[in-house]
């Protein structure tokens, strides 16, 4: 288990207004299907859970603003760093092939 759904766990206990216990982590894994939970990471998280005030996290997640990005941004930017390669390659060549020929006339 890759370890989020422990937090997602602890998460529904807390909207639950539940108490986040291990046992209670690992009851909402089982109910889930995730028979293998272990009880020792559900202990770990319900632990460092424990002193933390989920409701004030909740509140500036959800207050930070969003900042939209365009997908087509990033694939400018490549093509971009590609026609610069490509004339740097293009540059090169065209320097060995003069190195080349100066060599042959000495």
């Amino acid at each position: 288990m890759a370890g989020m759904e422990y937090v997602y766990a602890a998460l529904i206990l807390h909207e639950g207004g539940k108490e986040i216990t291990a046992e209670g982590i690992l009851n909402i894994l089982k109910a889930a299907g995730l028979e293998n939970a272990d009880e020792a990471i559900a202990k770990a998280v319900a632990s460092a859970l424990s002193n933390v005030n989920i409701d004030e996290i909740k509140n500036k997640a959800i207050s930070m603003p969003t900042v939209a990005v365009s997908a087509e941004a990033p694939a400018a930017e490549v093509k971009e760093e590609k026609k610069e390669e490509k004339k740097e390659e293009k540059k090169e060549e065209e320097e060995a092939a003069v190195a080349g020929l100066a060599s042959l006339f000495g």
